[in-house]
């Protein structure tokens, strides 16, 4: 996430309350992402913000809401501000920014996802609260219940729009906002903008500003990503054979099918990789929450999981990230990736591809207008990956100021050392983030009546 050194927090019009909450957090220069979108969003404008993963686009609307949302007056069941989230975990992020920026203003929030009780997020919808943050489907839920009024929502957000689009919810989230008031002020985030996104911005956005901190679509360049071309029966073999060689501080390890997340970590830890655990959608939300606290809190260093975690969620300090599976969309690849180099810091990835994934991979590198160089593991066959003819007799796109001998050159120059064995003791230091609080028996204080 890197800073604009030009620019402070102090010259984007913010209170004294804000400013001293994020003092706290030891934040002192806007990202750009932030430094041209709170300024707009403070003048009332409907925004379309491109941004990729890592760039502190949370916080781009977290601040000027809390800012706008100051001094007013809440009501039962009428939210004054709705954020809406394609997934749990991101929802949970969003909540814990407001938390943080807004510790020392007097304003409410709720957190409305599924997968957990309805009744404590009912009890806090009836105290009222200035802010709402929810998943589209228990949204609506409560709408249909008559637990929730949608009449005086003044902002609305909706980010990982694109998200939104893969995981189905553009139905849902249409009928949502066509329940709010036309006079509203709109925020449309997205790492990418396809054009069924685009068209639901013209829809229902009024002349909005769009801003652009970074080429849509493409990895950022703190990350160095590489393709390791194997067979199937070989990957494992080879993946346990990288964590080993690799200095490993946490990873994501990301596979295509959830049915293949669980018996990946048990053949890791048979292989005698420490620290692994597993995260994906078939968990209860209070197991996949738990998972995401010891992986936050160093008590795990390696996380298998699906694209529920590809998209928005902000660990610290993650080292490396792992495509068992080639992705199938070409966007997942940017997402996957981002989870590491963020906050200017430098990350690597491995993307384990087969025979059959020649199509994916010419996808994605066609999508961020590269090819993306190959690393070899000593002892592993290296397989060819044929890629789809095009029409103009291309076998693949080509690469952008990079030839295939510079690309073999950059592999075998950042060649990783050998370490010992993976043990997550390493990880001791870096469990300074945010914890997420868990569920169960202990409903987190954003549930809880106050």
């Amino acid at each position: 996430m890197s800073e604009n050194t030009d620019q402070t927090f102090q010259d984007l019009g913010l209170s004294e309350n804000l400013l001293k909450a994020i003092d706290d957090l030891g934040y002192k220069h806007p990202t750009p992402i932030q430094a041209t979108t709170i300024p707009i969003t403070l003048m009332t404008r409907d925004i379309v913000g491109i941004a990729q993963t890592g760039t502190g686009k949370t916080g781009a609307f977290t601040l000027p809401m809390i800012e706008m949302l100051a001094g007013g007056r809440v009501r039962a069941r009428m939210p004054r501000s709705l954020v809406l989230t394609p997934t749990r975990e991101l929802a949970m992020q969003v909540s814990e920014n407001f938390e943080q920026y807004g510790k020392y203003c007097n304003l409410s929030h709720a957190v409305l996802v599924g997968g957990i009780s309805m009744e404590p997020q009912i009890q806090k919808l009836d105290r009222g609260v200035d802010v709402l943050i929810a998943t589209p489907g228990r949204l609506l839920d409560l709408f249909n219940r008559g637990n929730i009024m949608l009449a005086d929502i003044k902002i609305l957000v909706i980010d990982e729009a694109d998200r939104m689009l893969d995981m189905g919810f553009i139905p849902d989230l249409e009928k949502i906002i066509n329940l709010l008031s036309p006079m509203r002020q709109t925020l449309l985030f997205s790492a990418t903008m396809s054009p069924p996104i685009r068209k639901l911005a013209q829809k229902f956005l009024s002349n909005p500003k769009e801003i652009s901190v970074a080429a849509p679509s493409s990895p950022t360049k703190t990350v160095d990503h590489f393709i390791i071309a194997l067979s199937e029966n070989d990957k494992k073999s080879a993946l346990s054979h990288i964590l080993f060689e690799e200095e490993i501080t946490n990873a994501f390890i990301f596979c295509n099918r959830k049915r293949d997340i669980d018996g990946l970590k048990d053949t890791l830890e048979r292989q005698g990789i420490a620290g692994v655990a597993a995260l994906h959608g078939d968990m209860d939300q209070h197991t996949r929450t738990k998972v995401l606290d010891g992986f936050k809190n160093g008590d795990t260093n390696i996380l298998v999981c699906s694209d529920v975690a590809g998209r928005g969620l902000d660990v610290q300090d993650v080292s490396h990230v792992f495509n068992y599976n080639v992705p199938q969309h070409a966007e997942d690849y940017v997402h996957r990736i981002g989870r590491t180099g963020r906050a200017g810091k430098s990350g690597r990835a491995f993307t384990f591809a087969t025979p059959a994934d020649g199509k994916y991979l010419q996808n994605i590198e066609k999508l961020i207008g590269d090819a993306i160089p190959k690393h070899t593991i000593e002892g592993f066959d290296v397989v060819n990956i044929k890629y789809i003819e095009s029409k103009d007799g291309n076998k693949k796109p080509p690469a952008k100021n990079k030839s295939a001998k510079n690309n073999k050159n950059q592999s075998q120059s950042k060649a990783p050392q050998k370490v010992a064995k993976l043990d997550n003791s390493k990880n001791n230091n870096n469990s300074s983030t945010t914890s997420t609080k868990g569920f169960g028996d202990d409903v987190p204080d954003f549930f809880r009546i106050k």
